[in-house]
């Protein structure tokens, strides 16, 4: 019983820190190159993430530098950042990618704060399953009297005090980013 509470409480931190990861993706008007590392690039025959094939810099706080290990992967580097949804455009001089961010306006800011409260409300909606799926497997245990009524209720107000636990810590780290996005 204990496990799947430990096994439930496991899930939901990755969910935590997958919607972190999510929201370090979210343009904040500074250069950073989590912006760009994640993004699929098409080299030596297959998809691969950009941190595979290129190493990162930022010489300014808005200029991102992309140094391609092999320079025949400088067009397809481009190219996806040219297809991505980052709204930049990258400049080729032969050796290095280069993007310059600019200064985000009012009202891109505030569709970045409804992207990343999309991107919140899908991490409480996987914690949530999590917390069905876990319910699902207590009460399938107790009916097959594997545990009592008192340890199910137990175990479940546990499981529901670790969801509204994280629920919390998602929109703490969501408050944070809204507070960074439209910090000017």
């Amino acid at each position: 019983m204990d496990d799947r509470l430990t096994d439930a409480a496991e899930k939901m931190a990755k969910a935590v820190e997958h919607l972190r990861d999510e929201f370090g993706a979210v343009r904040t008007g500074r250069a950073t190159p989590a912006l760009v590392e994640k993004l699929r690039v098409e080299a030596y025959g297959s998809e691969v993430p950009m941190q595979q094939v290129a190493g990162f810099s930022v010489p300014e706080p808005r200029v991102l530098v992309i140094s391609p290990y092999d320079k025949a992967n400088l067009k397809p580097i481009e190219k996806a950042i040219a297809h991505s949804d980052l709204g930049v455009n990258p400049s080729n001089d032969g050796q290095v990618v280069r993007i310059t961010f600019p200064e985000l306006t009012t009202e891109r800011r505030k569709d970045l704060v409804k992207v990343v409260k999309a991107k919140a409300e899908d991490a409480k909606v996987a914690v949530r399953n999590v917390r069905r799926h876990a319910r699902q497997e207590f009460e399938h245990q107790a009916k097959d009297g594997e545990i009592s009524d008192d340890d199910l209720a137990r175990v479940e107000k546990e499981l529901e005090k670790l969801t509204h636990d994280v629920v919390a810590e998602i929109d703490r780290v969501l408050d944070h980013k809204e507070k960074e996005l439209l910090e000017v």
